[in-house]
Order: structure tokens, then C-alpha cells, then sequence
């Protein structure tokens, strides 16, 4: 392997690398980037590091101190008194990735390290696995101005709550999975991404269920940069079937208790043949505490129809029997259970899959679609194919909570609200 030397390395980086207050960009992001990595992760001085374990961040300080461990591992330091102080640990695994000993290149600089904080020894520590971790920065660099952790503002719960869901129209991020059939071309637009967050604020839900989100660190991203101060303290996402990678998430003020995904189920199709649910159908347990009632909120995206009139129906069908073979046995165990079922069912209300979900007799489900005026019944906003298919449907127990009149849909378009759906949203009590 070529070494450079110590000199050329420096001056190399030095030329790649500008210092944060020259440029808003940090080195290495895409300039198109949705979301910029200096909008999603904070950067903070070394001496604040212990107030953000968990969390990733963009680290700055001057190294003081370095060292190798007779294993081989090495140690960068902000402080000479570095026992229970910051960390920059490199392994001896990695160690050969610098193409200068790290422990001698960064001696005496000012750096800015990317990484995750987690605790050892009682002390902040971030371990890197190569130089693209690492930027230098110019000697006159100054440490970023204290901070605290950023936190969500605390939510007053009341005795009433909003609910809604929302399809948000492919919320995907800038780089390709190898494991979904997506890539970095199909990031969400950033104005699409403002709009969809302005939406999300007049919407004001206290629980949020959506569909099409790709993973769960950007959704968290999406939080963190457009809606800090929505109260949406809880995030809510596991990776479901999709071979293009969307999922159904949850986002909620009130504390989230167990969470159950049924995406491994096996159940048959009309031929007897094994499927699963397309994405899934996920389930988050709600606890409002303070003597309120908890109750669940499922999530599910059906099948769609594909522009044909009955298209999909044998995947939507199967799915919906499913999902009430999973009511039936809980409103078998507990007649007075609790929970509302939201998201994209991809069908009419008078259609077999949703008619087959909303059951009969003493544990038929609740639409509340009559609540709504003839012409405000459409969800689907893309001409030619206006509709209602994205729903929010409540059990017996759940629609004694309701508030009467409140069903509602909030009409939009992919340019004024960053998706082709519209959000449903209702309100329930909580006493």
C-alpha cells in the first residue's frame, strides 16, 4: 500500500476538507441532499459530548493527547487529563485503513469527527473506522457554542386526542439501498418534503399513522428537521415486506408502550397458496398514562389496485381476511378492546376487502364515512382516479370514544402538500 507522507496527507485534506463557518455543506454530503447533514445532526464541542450519547454527531476539538494500546487500538484525546473525558477510539482492525498513523497525523489539530457517541468507562466515547470520519480544520478553528441536547417541547395531553393517517407519497431518502429496489434519484424533493411538513402541521395529530416512509432514520430525520417542536416524541417503524422499500410508521406525542408487526405471517391466498402482507400490518400500543385509557392504533398499506378497476384484489383481499382473523381473536378475548385501524386499504368502502374487514353484528368496525359531506370524500387526489380509499376504522370500544362529527379529510395535491393522498384524520376520548 502507498503511504503518503505526514506533509502531503495534511495538505491534501486540508484542500478537501473547509472549515464549517466557510461553507454551510460538510465535506463528503451531496450538495442536492433533501435533507443536509448539517440541518439533521448537531455539531457540538467535545466538552459537550456527554449530553449526547445515542445520539450521532459532528464532534470538534483540538487533539492534545494521543496513543496505541499494546493491542493495537488507537486513542485520540481533547483533554491531557483524558481519564473520564471524550474519546476518538480507533481499532486496531481499522488502524491500517489511515494512510498515516492516526495517532501521529492528528496530534496537535483541530478536527470535526462524525460518529455515533455511546459510554465507556463512564466517559463519551466515538470509535471511527477510517480518515472520511475525520476532517481537519484550520488552527484558528473555534469550538461550536455550547448546547443542549435538543429535546421535544412536552405535550399536554388532554381528555380528547386527534388521530389521523396519511399516505406521504414515497418519503424516501437520497441513497440506494441495495436491498430495495430504489436508488438516490428517488429522494423525496425538498420543497415536496416542506410542503408535506406544512401539511403535517395543519393536520396537528396527537398519534400519526403513515405509509410510504423507507426507513426509520429518515423518518426520525424528517422529525428532527421540519416538525422539532410538534411533540412527536415517538417514532414508530419496522422494515416491512416492500420490495421497494416503503414501510407504515407511527409517530405520536402520547408514550408508545409494546409494538407488534405481523409482516412474517403466512396466511393463503384464494388458490390455497402462502403469502404475506405486501408491507405490513403493524400494531403500537398507546399510553396516555394519568388514568387515561390506553388503546392500540393499527397500521396497514394494501395492495394497490394498479389503475385496473378490481386490480390486486387477490393480494388485497387475502390481506384484509387477515387483518380480521386478527379483530375477530382479539375481540374474542377482550369484547371491549380498544383500537382503530388506519392507512392506505387501496379500496372503496362498499368493496369485499373493506366490508370483510368492517365485519358484522356485535364486532363490526365503525367507518364514520357518513360523517363526511358526498363532495369531501376523496383521499386519492390524482386525476382520473379521485377516491376514498385511505381510512381510519374503529373497534365497538373504540367508537364510544369517538367524537361525533369530527371525521374529516383535509384536501391537497403532490404540489401543494407533497403527496397524491389526502389525510383523514378524527378525534376519540380518552376517558
Amino acid at each position: 500500500m502507498t503511504r503518503f507522507t505526514c506533509a502531503s496527507w495534511l495538505t491534501l485534506c486540508m484542500l478537501l476538507s473547509p472549515a464549517p463557518r466557510h461553507s454551510p455543506a460538510l465535506a463528503g454530503e451531496p450538495i442536492d441532499a433533501p435533507i443536509k447533514d448539517a440541518e439533521a445532526i448537531p455539531t457540538i464541542a467535545w466538552t459537550d459530548a456527554a449530553d449526547f450519547i445515542g445520539q450521532e454527531v459532528f464532534l470538534v476539538g483540538k487533539v492534545v493527547r494521543t496513543g496505541k494500546s499494546k493491542s493495537g487500538n488507537a486513542f485520540l484525546n481533547f483533554s491531557r487529563d483524558y481519564r473520564g473525558k471524550m474519546t476518538i477510539f480507533i481499532r486496531n482492525s481499522n488502524y491500517d485503513n489511515f494512510p498515516e498513523p492516526p495517532e501521529e497525523f492528528y496530534k496537535d489539530k483541530m478536527i470535526r469527527v462524525r460518529g455515533f457517541l455511546y459510554e465507556f468507562k463512564k466517559a463519551p466515547n466515538l470509535a471511527v473506522t477510517g480518515p472520511d470520519a475525520i476532517t481537519i480544520l484550520p488552527d484558528d478553528a473555534s469550538l461550536p457554542a455550547r448546547r443542549a441536547r435538543p429535546t421535544v417541547p412536552p405535550v399536554t395531553i388532554g381528555d380528547r386526542i386527534t388521530i389521523a393517517t396519511y399516505n406521504v407519497l414515497n418519503l424516501f431518502d437520497d441513497l440506494d439501498d441495495p436491498y430495495h429496489a430504489d436508488s438516490a434519484k428517488d429522494a423525496k424533493p425538498r420543497e415536496r418534503l416542506e410542503a408535506l411538513a406544512r401539511s403535517i402541521r395543519a393536520l396537528d395529530a396527537d398519534v400519526l399513522a403513515l405509509t410510504e416512509v423507507e426507513n426509520r432514520g429518515y423518518l426520525e430525520r424528517f422529525v428532527r428537521v421540519f416538525l422539532p417542536d410538534m411533540g412527536y416524541q415517538h417514532v414508530v417503524l419496522y422494515e416491512g415486506n416492500d420490495v421497494r422499500g416503503i414501510d407504515v410508521a407511527v409517530v405520536s406525542r402520547l408514550p408508545v408502550g409494546p409494538v407488534t408487526s405481523y409482516r412474517h405471517v403466512r396466511f393463503s391466498d384464494a388458490d390455497g397458496n402462502p403469502i404475506r402482507y405486501q408491507r405490513d400490518l403493524l400494531q403500537v400500543r398507546i399510553e396516555p398514562g394519568d388514568g387515561k385509557e390506553a388503546f392500540e392504533v393499527f397500521v396497514v398499506h394494501f395492495k394497490s389496485k394498479g389503475g385496473a378497476d378490481n386490480g390486486g384484489i387477490e393480494i388485497r383481499l387475502p390481506e384484509a381476511r387477515m387483518t380480521r382473523a386478527i379483530f375477530d381473536r382479539i375481540l374474542k378475548q377482550n369484547p371491549d378492546a380498544a383500537f382503530v385501524l388506519c392507512g392506505d386499504l387501496n379500496d372503496y368502502i362498499d368493496s369485499e376487502p373493506l366490508t370483510t374487514i368492517l365485519g358484522s353484528g356485535a364486532t363490526a368496525l365503525t367507518a364514520f364515512v357518513d360523517d363526511l359531506p358526498p363532495d369531501g370524500r376523496v383521499t386519492f387526489n390524482r386525476q382520473p382516479h379521485l377516491s376514498m380509499i385511505d381510512f381510519i376504522l374503529a373497534s365497538p370500544a373504540m367508537t364510544k370514544r369517538y367524537v361525533r362529527k369530527s371525521y374529516h379529510i383535509i384536501p391537497g395535491s403532490p404540489e401543494t402538500t407533497g403527496s397524491d393522498h389526502n389525510p383523514v384524520a378524527a378525534e376519540f376520548t380518552l376517558r
